[in-house]
């Protein structure tokens, strides 16, 4: 699964040579330790030229509670297009959710270790998500939310963790949010992000709460190792 993530710059997303932005948002502040149910910044294939606020959490438009949105952070990639509460958005609403790194915990014995995982060259990137739009009747508002879809681990993440988030390409980026696209085209795009140009690093502790916002849960301890026999057996 993906349960927390970090954007910390914005400047490449806005870059015209990516994205063809008319609008981006203001007052940007780096984000560290991004949580379920926080809002943070995406493109939605409705308005594929500006950057805009969700929250991280689906709540379908069906919904008669809103607390599922705890429940739907995540899509697997594997049956997104035959749940429920997906394939709807599947077909028709895909969205890029900005990021430039994420957190997955591998365990040790009773403790588990927090590790950040990025590109090596440091750039952002964005996940492949669904959205959707809920009205909450009794504060008369609409919420926008996503859910960041996954798929297995590659090997540089499998060491830590069985799922990852799908990395999209910076080509596919602006095809993911093309309309029309059939659910094969669609599912194309689910997989994993190749491991070469991936690395991790372990974290602070200090991320397991969402409380602590600030670049401090980014302090690597070591960089991951793992066996050639481990990483053999790795997609």
């Amino acid at each position: 699964m993906c349960g927390r993530y970090t954007l910390t710059e914005l400047e490449k997303f806005t870059d015209p040579r990516r994205h063809r932005l008319t609008i981006v948002p203001f007052g940007f502040t780096p984000r560290y330790n991004i949580a379920p149910t926080q809002d943070s910044l995406v493109i939605l294939d409705a308005d594929p030229t500006t950057i805009t606020t969700a929250r991280w959490g689906l709540i379908p438009a069906w919904a008669a509670d809103p607390g599922i949105g705890y429940r739907m952070i995540n899509a697997r990639a594997e049956t997104v297009a035959e749940k429920p509460a997906f394939k709807r958005l599947f077909k028709r609403r895909r969205c890029l959710v900005l990021a430039d790194g994420f957190y997955e915990w591998k365990r040790f014995g009773a403790h588990k270790v927090p590790y950040r995982i990025t590109l090596t060259s440091g750039a952002p990137f964005a996940f492949a998500g669904l959205w959707d739009t809920w009205e909450d009747r009794d504060a008369r508002r609409t919420l926008t939310t996503f859910t960041i879809i996954t798929t297995t681990a590659n090997r540089v993440v499998k060491p830590i963790h069985d799922r990852m988030p799908v990395i999209l390409t910076e080509a596919d980026e602006e095809p993911w949010l093309r309309p029309g696209l059939t659910d094969s085209k669609a599912r194309a795009f689910l997989k994993p992000h190749p491991a070469d140009g991936m690395e991790a690093a372990e974290a602070s502790p200090l991320v397991n709460s969402a409380r602590n916002t600030g670049p401090d849960v980014l302090r690597p301890i070591g960089r991951l190792t793992f066996s050639r026999r481990s990483a053999s057996n790795d997609q």
